[in-house]
């Protein structure tokens, strides 16, 4: 029997932002799915439909995205990670696992580390790291500059590599340039069937926040130094629940080391699984082996 996925939406009563989440499947586990840059709700449809009996998740649309509203701006990961905290006091949601794909990794860091006794284990997927991703400048070839750090939001906005390409798209309602990146560095290993594909990029286009995401990204650090941007918070030394983090060889968009040094900054509560044929989109690369880790740590 298929099964079936319901959209809903709420009120939060902090800030009077309207969340829409998606809810599938029943059962005594928990799962919080928090999705990432340029997404919503939408892009784990597919693990709503995969997951086995005996797990019910609830997929959120953070600020900004989807069916959410974005009336008041976003600076950091934490706002988010608050959001998150209004939204499951009003569902009543507690003893959950969350798991956070790409920037919803870093959501989700916040969230276990500022609001303790929610989650009872973490999964971060193709994860941003605990201190952020940078933005660099670039050079006149358009070649990142090493070391040389976009600070600002108006830096960022004015980037013509990474964010004014994404930025006009949206503008334009320009899908085919928004295929032509996610193909590039996404999709570059598998794709999501036509119809599916289709759904994507228009749920891309729901997205009004693009350049505030882009520096809370780059602002983000949870570790104990300076990564270009700002002073670490050390709040990684909160996370004491049960993390799993993975990360796929084939990840364009994600580098290794930003799983490598989460993981080893979490410590002997973290579990970190390489997969030798993921790219940044194991949904879609490998539902099943992705399905089959999160239930297995789910019910470990």
């Amino acid at each position: 029997m298929e099964r079936t996925i319901e959209v809903h939406e709420v009120v939060l009563l902090p800030n009077g932002e309207r969340m829409g989440y998606r809810t599938a499947g029943e059962g005594e586990e928990l799962l919080l799915l928090i999705h990432g840059n340029m997404t919503s709700s939408r892009h784990w449809q597919p693990v709503l439909m995969a997951m086995p009996e005996g797990v019910r998740m609830v997929a959120v649309d953070l600020r900004g995205f989807g069916l959410s509203t974005y009336h008041k701006p976003i600076d950091s990961l934490f706002d988010f990670a608050a959001d998150v905290k209004a939204f499951v006091d009003l569902l009543g949601l507690k003893d959950f696992t969350i798991a956070g794909w790409s920037t919803g990794g870093g959501v989700a860091m916040e969230f276990v580390a500022n609001f303790p006794g929610y989650a009872k284990k973490l999964i971060l997927l193709e994860s941003v790291g605990y201190t952020g991703y940078p933005i660099f400048r670039k050079n006149e070839r358009g070649e990142e500059i090493p070391g040389d750090y976009l600070t600002t939001k108006e830096e960022i906005a004015n980037d013509p590599v990474k964010v004014i390409p994404i930025v006009n798209a949206y503008a334009n309602r320009d899908k085919e340039t928004l295929r032509m990146i996610w193909n590039a560095v996404i999709y570059n290993r598998n794709q999501p069937d036509p119809e599916e594909y289709e759904a994507y990029l228009e749920d891309m286009l729901t997205q009004r926040n693009l350049v505030d995401v882009d520096y809370a990204l780059a602002s983000f650090n949870m570790g104990h130094g300076f990564n270009g941007v700002t002073e670490g918070s050390g709040r990684i030394d909160r996370i004491e629940i049960p993390t799993l983090v993975l990360w796929g060889k084939q990840d364009l968009v994600v580098p290794e080391y930003m799983a490598t040094s989460t993981a080893l900054a979490i410590g002997e509560n973290a579990k970190l699984v390489i997969k030798e044929n993921w790219g940044h989109s194991p949904i879609v690369d490998d539902l099943p082996g992705l399905v089959e880790i999160m239930v297995e740590f789910i019910r470990s």
